[in-house]
């Protein structure tokens, strides 16, 4: 009967520890590591600039996102930015390198600096990958 219950015991103890390391694979946080590439820029405009030209220059990310091959994705609404003094952030995403290399003397991007660049008073920008 002791040996019945310490094998009943063990066969507890052993489940226990297999639900408890479960949990943990379960529940640990899974990741990605995209080899896109995160195009972010942040900036201030002018204090002359417009309403209208603000919201034009950030539609114009859209557009562009439509024209450049390459582009995957884009976000445009600012949640947060840094340093206080700024006003907008976007992120473009590129499928590689090769797509944010030709960003930069694609038509698209050209128009689209006509529209931003007169209002921007200062601005960051950094692009990451994996």
């Amino acid at each position: 009967m002791i040996a019945s219950h310490r094998w009943k015991s063990a066969v507890v103890f052993v489940s226990a520890i297999a639900l408890f390391g479960a949990g943990l694979v379960l529940g640990a946080n899974k990741y990605g590591r995209p080899t896109s590439i995160i195009h972010l820029s942040t900036g201030e405009w002018t204090s002359d600039s417009t309403p209208e030209q603000r919201q034009a220059a950030i539609d114009g990310v859209k557009t562009m996102a439509a024209e450049i091959p390459g582009i995957k994705n884009i976000w445009i609404k600012a949640i947060r930015v840094q340093p206080r003094e700024f006003h907008y952030a976007f992120v473009i995403e590129f499928e590689d390198k090769a797509a944010a290399d030709r960003y930069i003397d694609h038509p698209a991007h050209k128009e689209w600096m006509k529209i931003y660049e007169p209002i921007r008073k200062d601005s960051r920008s950094t692009q990451v990958t994996n």
